[in-house]
């Protein structure tokens, strides 16, 4: 339960920060309303599910006591170290109001088309983005280390997977809502701050637990 905690909130907090994906959604559901949005969502989940995928078939790969393993272990430590630091660095510029301030004057726009359109655009943002990829590697490899089960394993990635959509889906919906968004905003600076410094204990955590085998 306790390592459960731990990769959720890690995954969880890796998703409050604005990045790419955040920003599509962001401008599809000002433009097009929150139900072409969802296309976007629905891609960018599909991306990420690849990663997933991808990053636990390469960890079952290493042998969990092999050198080539616990480099990628620290790797992934080095990387959530960096991420936090960019959170804490970089609080607050994300260029939310630009997002916040272009919505008016927006019509709506519906239709399969829309969403289909949306939905490619959504998974080429998650998957061109090579942030996505590590971030999981660094996930998959510390969930390997701790010997999780297949079935444990699948469990992990259909709650990241599951994850992603609904909150992607939860921004799309509010980003409507005036209020919501300027609070949001205001927030958001001191959820990256958090969210840094979280990360930052981790990746010290995933360091140590390598170098005291």
């Amino acid at each position: 339960m306790e390592q459960f905690l731990i990769v959720a909130a890690a995954h969880f907090l890796a998703l409050l920060s604005p990045g790419p994906d955040f920003f599509l959604i962001a401008r599809t559901s000002l433009s097009a309303g929150w139900r072409t949005a969802s296309g976007a969502c629905l891609g960018i989940a599909l991306a990420n599910g690849v990663f997933i995928v991808a990053a636990f078939a390469g960890t079952a790969a290493l042998r969990p006591d092999g050198i080539l393993f616990a480099v990628l272990q620290l790797a992934g430590g080095v990387y959530l170290f960096y991420l936090g630091l960019l959170f804490i660095r970089h609080a607050g510029h994300g260029g939310l109001q630009v997002t916040v301030a272009g919505r008016a004057g927006q019509k709506p726009a519906h239709g399969v088309r829309a969403w289909c359109r949306a939905a490619g655009m959504g998974f080429l943002s998650g998957i061109l983005n090579p942030k996505n990829g590590l971030f999981y590697a660094s996930l998959a490899a510390m969930l390997t280390a701790s010997h999780v089960c297949l079935s444990g394993q699948l469990f992990y990635g259909s709650w990241m997977f599951t994850v992603v959509l609904l909150w992607d889906l939860l921004v799309a919906v509010l980003i409507g809502n005036s209020a919501l968004l300027v609070g949001f905003v205001r927030a958001l600076p001191w959820l990256e701050r958090i969210s840094g410094a979280v990360l930052i204990l981790l990746a010290f955590g995933v360091v140590a637990a390598v170098l005291s085998r």
